[in-house]
């Protein structure tokens, strides 16, 4: 049996979108078939077991997430000298 999903991951700017597929695409290349349309990072995978693609999702929602606290990391100013 082979099992498909499509997961969608949508950002306020185009920018956003493109960050997160160049941070996954190391990982996802000969997993997930991945590309950028808008602000939107779309992520398509397949397998024969739906325990495998439960897996590769749930490492890919887990890497995601870490990309955007990143993101949100690095855009914080750290507080001036005088403060």
């Amino acid at each position: 049996m082979n099992v498909k999903a499509r997961i969608k991951f949508n950002y306020r700017h185009e920018e956003g979108a493109e960050n997160a597929f160049k941070a996954l695409q190391p990982d996802n290349i000969g997993f997930i078939d991945s590309h950028v349309v808008k602000n939107s990072f779309i992520c398509d995978m397949k397998s024969s077991a739906i325990g495998t693609l439960l897996a590769t999702a749930d490492d890919l929602i887990f890497c995601e997430m870490m990309v955007e606290r990143m993101s949100e990391f690095a855009s914080i100013k750290p507080p001036s000298k005088h403060e």
